[in-house]
């Protein structure tokens, strides 16, 4: 697992998501290692769906430009699925 100051990619992305949703408890990042790019799924309640992802995409946007900023410290390469 990829980490940067103590903190991993997996756990920034689930303090984002859970500050964003009514059922904070319903939010999971799943791992999955590729050849040369780590895959975060985050999944979420449907009724959050909306607040992760907000208008226009621009919440899930702006998510994934910031995991993958973090990520750029550590040289590696990270996508972001948001999973229904």
């Amino acid at each position: 697992m990829a980490e940067v100051e103590g903190r991993s990619m997996k756990d920034l992305l689930l303090y984002i998501a859970r500050n964003l949703v009514e059922n904070p408890d319903a939010v999971t990042v799943t791992e999955i290692e590729g050849d040369q790019e780590l895959t975060l799924e985050l999944r979420v309640a449907p009724e959050d769906m909306g607040k992760v992802i907000g208008r226009q995409g621009r919440i899930a946007k702006e998510i994934r430009t910031l995991i993958r900023s973090y990520a750029q410290r550590t040289g590696q390469k990270v996508s972001i699925d948001i999973v229904d």
